[in-house]
Order: structure tokens, then C-alpha cells, then sequence
């Protein structure tokens, strides 16, 4: 019975730990490198990127890039009314494009003007 319950414990101690995300990222920005303010959103609901679920891209010079150092998750939900499925949102962004992907060192999601100035 101890086995058994020992086993549990396991089980779910490492599901926990899947679900617990860690950023990469840095906290703040590196000031030997360009920071560039982009449009930041969901890549499938938003960009019209293929795949099979909401993922977090960036829009750089008109062309959209999935995003890797950071996750959708990692900046509230995604599917609120103000979330990345549901609108365009301006971050900065320090990293580099590699394979097709963005590459985030630093990311910092902007105030969304047009919430504030509805006072929604």
C-alpha cells in the first residue's frame, strides 16, 4: 500500500512541476541591445499563423513569428476580452529571429491605450 501511495505522489508531483512554467526571460531589458516595440497576439487567432493551438507570436516588419522564451500563458489569459485570441496588443521586445522563430531574451507587454481611455 505504501508503494502504491508512493507512486501517487510521484504522479502527481510531476505533473505539477509540467505545469509550472519558467520564463527565460530577462527582467529587464539589455541596454547594449535595440529594443523593438511590436505587435504581440495569439499567431493562429489573431496573425492567421497555422497550427494546432494558441500560441504567442510577434508581428516584426509586417511578417509574424511564433515566439520562444516565452509563453501566451505567461501574460493572463489569453482568451479574456482583452486577452491575445481576442486583440493586438504593442510589446517590447529584445531577441532575434532564428529558424523562423523569434527568439525572446526580453519581453514586456505595453498599456493597452485604448482600455485605459474606455475606462473598460
Amino acid at each position: 500500500m505504501k508503494t502504491v501511495l508512493f507512486a501517487f505522489v510521484l504522479v502527481v508531483a510531476s505533473f505539477a512541476a509540467q505545469g509550472q512554467q519558467t520564463s527565460k526571460l530577462a527582467a529587464a531589458p539589455d541596454p547594449a541591445k535595440k529594443i523593438q516595440v511590436v505587435e504581440a497576439a495569439c499567431g493562429e487567432c489573431q496573425f492567421g499563423m497555422g497550427g494546432k493551438s494558441c500560441d504567442l507570436a510577434v508581428k516584426i516588419n509586417g511578417k509574424s513569428y511564433f515566439v520562444d522564451g516565452t509563453s501566451i500563458d505567461e501574460h493572463g489569459d489569453a482568451h479574456a476580452k482583452e486577452g491575445f485570441c481576442n486583440r493586438i496588443r504593442k510589446a517590447e521586445v529584445q531577441g532575434e529571429v532564428v529558424n523562423g522563430r523569434f527568439k525572446a531574451s526580453y519581453f514586456r507587454l505595453l498599456e493597452d491605450k485604448k482600455q485605459k481611455i474606455s475606462g473598460k
